[in-house]
């Protein structure tokens, strides 16, 4: 493996969809006020892959320096653990896409609040340093909270709620209660694929002390939990789509295909026994979940 193709992996780019997930329905959900900022998107945008490319090369270097990236894994390689990047790369490559994530949400924070509003400026700016700590504290260092069974909290926290209702209120200058509803269902499916990560590796990171909710639990815990997960977030965006607001717009429901394959999903995860067999259905949670945003954005955008 090349520098660069190690570097692309240590990226993991099939995460990066889902991580636009909540930015999508956050911002579609700005154009009925009329107040869709075409620059606030892709700044968000921009904001959300790079929290998403800093959470993972942290992830990278925190499991590789810790030994929890073995032969006992079950996903695709590590760039550390390849040995093809050091962990002094790797390092450095966390604190490149700090400080570069950092610009981009100062950037963003800027064309939405300006010089006007100086205590929402600040709060953003609070709740952005929060989110690249919280990016790179899932697994470097000893109070790494992915090895305590938080990261679920922190990924429903960041890549649901505060994706959802941060990039809508950063148009719109307003916080609306019924947002709770598709940013906890971005949240949860969000979660859901964490849960599923974590469901595949419950051996090497039990063997290697990493506390997740699955080795706290088990498979007896995981599999009720993972399926509550994904009907909850089911149930949330139904009840949203149905609203006064909404129900009204044309094919307004279609975005709950999305959870078509999610169904079929549930029914593997149900009869699943190896691990092994859990990887592909990564790809169909996080991709489903980025069609959910993607069509949602689309009908609302195109009812204005």
């Amino acid at each position: 493996m090349s520098k660069t193709a190690a570097w692309i992996s240590a990226a993991r780019l099939r995460t990066l969809p889902l991580s636009i997930s909540g930015i999508l329905v956050g911002t579609a959900l700005a154009l009925p006020s009329d107040q869709f900022d075409i620059s606030i998107f892709w700044l968000a945008i921009a904001t959300t892959l790079g929290l998403q490319i800093l959470s993972n090369f942290a992830n990278d270097y925190g499991d590789g320096v810790k030994g929890t990236d073995n032969d006992e894994r079950i996903g695709p390689m590590r760039a550390l653990q390849s040995g093809v990047i050091s962990d002094k790369e790797m390092k450095k490559g966390i604190i490149l896409t700090a400080i570069i994530t950092a610009i981009l949400a100062l950037s963003l924070i800027y064309i939405s609040f300006g010089k006007e509003n100086f205590f929402l400026s600040l709060l953003f700016m609070g709740l952005g340093a929060s989110a690249i700590i919280a990016a790179i504290k899932y697994t470097v260092g000893d109070s790494a909270y992915g090895y305590k069974g938080l990261g679920d909290i922190f990924v429903f926290l960041f890549f649901g709620i505060m994706s959802v209702l941060g990039s809508n209120f950063l148009m719109t200058k307003q916080l609306d209660v019924w947002m709770f509803l598709p940013a906890i269902s971005i949240g949860l499916l969000s979660s859901a694929v964490l849960n599923l990560n974590n469901m595949r590796d419950e051996l090497s990171d039990r063997n290697s002390k990493k506390m997740t909710l699955v080795v706290k639990g088990g498979k007896k815990f995981a599999k009720p939990y993972h399926f509550s997960l994904i009907l909850l977030a089911f149930i949330c965006m139904v009840i949203f789509l149905n609203l006064d607001t909404y129900s009204s717009y044309n094919w307004i429901l279609l975005p709950l295909t999305a959870f078509i394959p999610l169904a079929i999903h549930l029914r593997k995860i149900y009869h699943y026994t190896d691990p092994k067999t859990l990887d592909p259905e990564l790809k169909k949670v996080a991709l489903s979940t980025f069609a959910l945003g993607f069509i949602l954005f689309w009908i609302v955008f195109l009812e204005f």
